[in-house]
């Protein structure tokens, strides 16, 4: 997907009036929440894949992910696909299950990144298909990757279509962002300086943390990548324990040097508003993985308190 629409940064995003556009339902494996989604556009239609939450499993958060597909022939409007697509099969994806997928298609192949958790760490893993429904899983890209913390940590994979200088570029990390590099886009080697950190300024809204948002774009400047972020929440003058607000902002990379930043935003360009995403399984929430370019237009999906999914529209 390569955007032609101007200058840094793309924007306007209009949260769509029939949001949330995907709510839990039944009483299966998509249940308690639906969150978290990424697309791809197939045969004039998207495709959306999105993680959904059970009622098993025990503690605070009680469910296990799965990702599950819906269709769509204009946008807005989906069809669930009955059964989840890819499910925890493997010790390292369980209790927690497979969560946030972002996908990127090169040639006929689509590239599924996604998160598996144990209950302790969480291994950021990729999974290949042709299809969309039928997934080939590649186990975890980095398993000895801490990106500085006292476990092995790894999340939130975000690859460019296009090569760079004969590699494969992708974004992730969901405390600072890194990058990695990749002849096959199988086998990935990541570069151990972050891209970009949480910023020191703590009124700013990415000073607790970022990660990356939906696949990494080319436009006419650079490399865009859309990118979540945390800031804490002030109440009374002092921040709130634990409690954190998630909006989005973008960063335009250099193509030629794609570890390089050119530009930051330096406010958030989509923040949570709506009650769907001031109330939820977590509190004022928008979190983006899914851009699509879709029929003249550029829809963004994202979780909405991590409870439902919304789509928001740039109109260039």
């Amino acid at each position: 997907m390569v955007l032609s629409v101007g200058n840094f940064p793309i924007a306007p995003f209009a949260k769509h009036e029939n949001n949330p556009i995907l709510a839990p339902i039944g009483d299966t494996w998509e249940a308690k929440d639906v969150f978290n989604p990424t697309a791809v556009v197939k045969d004039d239609k998207v495709y959306m894949l999105y993680r959904a939450e059970d009622h098993s499993g025990a503690g605070k958060w009680n469910g296990t992910s799965r990702i599950g597909l819906a269709v769509s022939d204009d946008g807005i409007r989906f069809e669930r696909h009955p059964d989840p697509v890819l499910v925890p099969t493997e010790p390292y994806e369980l209790p927690g299950g497979c969560e946030d997928p972002r996908i990127t298609q090169i040639d006929d192949t689509y590239y599924l990144t996604y998160t598996a958790f144990d209950g302790k760490s969480a291994y950021l893993c990729l999974a290949t298909s042709t299809d969309l429904f039928h997934w080939t899983k590649h186990g975890i890209l980095f398993p000895s990757w801490t990106g500085g913390l006292d476990t092995v940590w790894s999340k939130s994979g975000a690859i460019l279509q296009q090569p760079v200088n004969g590699k494969y570029v992708m974004y992730f990390g969901d405390t600072s962002i890194w990058v990695a590099y990749s002849e096959d886009l199988i086998h990935w080697t990541p570069d151990p300086n972050p891209v970009i950190s949480p910023s020191t300024d703590q009124t700013r809204f990415d000073h607790v943390l970022v990660e990356p948002g939906p696949q990494p774009v080319l436009i006419d400047e650079g490399i865009l990548l859309i990118y979540n972020a945390a800031q804490r929440i002030i109440a009374h003058g002092t921040p709130e324990h634990g409690k954190l607000r998630y909006s989005a902002g973008q960063i335009l990379l250099s193509k030629d040097q794609p570890s390089r930043v050119l530009k930051r935003t330096e406010l958030p360009f989509f923040v949570p508003g709506t009650m769907d995403e001031t109330t939820g399984q977590v509190d004022n929430v928008v979190f983006v993985e899914g851009l699509v370019a879709y029929r003249g237009a550029y829809y963004l999906y994202y979780g909405m308190a991590d409870s439902k999914i919304g789509v928001a529209i740039y109109r260039p």
